[in-house]
């Protein structure tokens, strides 16, 4: 009985249907998604409507949302399995099918890696100064609380705390410190506004916060927008509270607190990722057409310092033709501030290569197949026309 229902479930995963199928809903999937983009902006729709593996949407009086539509994800393995499954049973493992075989394998490969960028690629960028020296990266979607010991300006010492954590409002101790902040309030977006006169208290006990109106809104709707992400944190250290602050991106300079002789700055930035070398700018060029304002070459002169290799360089990064550096590409994006600032885009993704061995993959499986069936079909014509002596 079981066997007889895996090979039900086996043929229908490679049946021609389920391919026709996959295919029409990732059809509907990018039309979906393109639509979206309008509300939800590009990063947005993809992930709700590519990247997932259910389509979820509210309705009016429900307070959780319902699966809607299958979404990428689920339509790309199914797609994978079928692809797999159907190249088994129809080709078999004979010789002659061996650039058939490359072929699907190239195409699964395919699949593959837009399965691999969604779950693993991680988009970050560096902006740097001429003349500056920079060891980390920052996101440019997600934020984090960051706590910085700035008793010695030379030496800061900065503890992140990232979103997922403030969400949970528990309690966050800082490692080497004696500090541990009290997460009463998260909100992923607020509006902040002057306290009115029928306003009531405000949330904050301390700081800026004291006279600022805080509010839960809806998140950003497009990539133009920015979520104003607020937390109302305690930090308590030796059993003192030091009161309840507000910390938000939508406030300007950071606030302090002072414990022991220790000074710490806390704000809401963008989240950073530390790295073990460091990128200094030497020089930025913006070269134009002549007699035009039409840009025409961007370039960033970078030194890299790296102590574990022992490594001093200098490389020159330009449009389409990235710095890959210990598994990530730095890509010349954008600049500013009269061309001294250089924004590079960061990319780390693991399965980059996989698109590359796919096509390769492909055109090599298509040349073996059309070789072998030219052979095949030239001895069947030297068998109908022998030649005669």
């Amino acid at each position: 009985m079981i066997k007889t229902y895996a090979l039900r479930l086996w043929n229908g995963l490679a049946s021609l249907q389920v391919t026709i199928v996959s295919m029409v809903l990732l059809m509907a999937l990018v039309v979906l998604c393109t639509l979206a983009q309008t509300d939800m902006g590009t990063f947005g729709a993809v992930k709700v409507y590519m990247r997932s593996w259910l389509v979820w949407r509210y309705f009016p009086g429900m307070a959780f949302p319902l699966p809607l539509f299958p979404g990428g994800a689920l339509v790309g393995l199914v797609l994978v399995l079928n692809l797999f499954a159907g190249t088994v049973k129809r080709l078999g493992f004979k010789k002659a099918k061996t650039g058939l075989w490359l072929t699907h394998l190239g195409l699964i490969l395919l699949v593959a890696g837009e399965f691999s960028t969604g779950a693993l690629q991680v988009e970050t960028s560096m902006s740097i100064e001429q003349g500056q020296t920079v060891n980390f990266l920052e996101s440019p979607r997600d934020w984090e609380l960051t706590v910085t010991d700035v008793t010695v300006p030379s030496r800061p010492e900065a503890f992140g705390v990232p979103e997922s954590r403030l969400a949970k409002k528990k309690d966050v101790t800082l490692p080497g410190t004696p500090i541990t902040l009290r997460i009463h309030e998260f909100f992923p977006n607020a509006t902040l506004g002057p306290l009115g006169p029928g306003d009531g208290p405000a949330l904050a006990t301390q700081g800026v916060g004291t006279g600022v109106k805080v509010k839960e809104a809806p998140l950003a709707a497009t990539e133009t927008e920015v979520n104003m992400v607020s937390a109302l944190i305690e930090p308590v250290a030796g059993g003192h509270s030091y009161g309840i602050w507000l910390a938000s991106n939508g406030l300007g300079a950071p606030q302090s607190f002072v414990h022991e002789g220790h000074t710490y700055t806390f704000a809401v930035n963008r989240r950073r990722y530390a790295l073990p070398y460091s990128l200094t700018l030497k020089k930025f060029s913006h070269d134009v057409y002549p007699g035009t304002d039409i840009p025409k070459n961007f370039s960033s002169l970078v030194h890299i310092s790296n102590p574990e290799r022992g490594e001093e360089r200098d490389v020159l990064i330009y449009m389409n033709q990235p710095l890959r550096y210990e598994g990530r590409a730095f890509y010349q994006a954008s600049f500013g501030k009269g061309d001294t600032l250089s924004v590079l885009q960061v990319v780390q993704n693991p399965g980059w290569l996989l698109p590359y061995i796919s096509c390769t993959l492909i055109t090599l499986g298509l040349l073996i197949h059309f070789g072998i069936t030219l052979r095949a079909s030239s001895k069947r014509r030297q068998n109908l026309n022998p030649v005669k002596a």
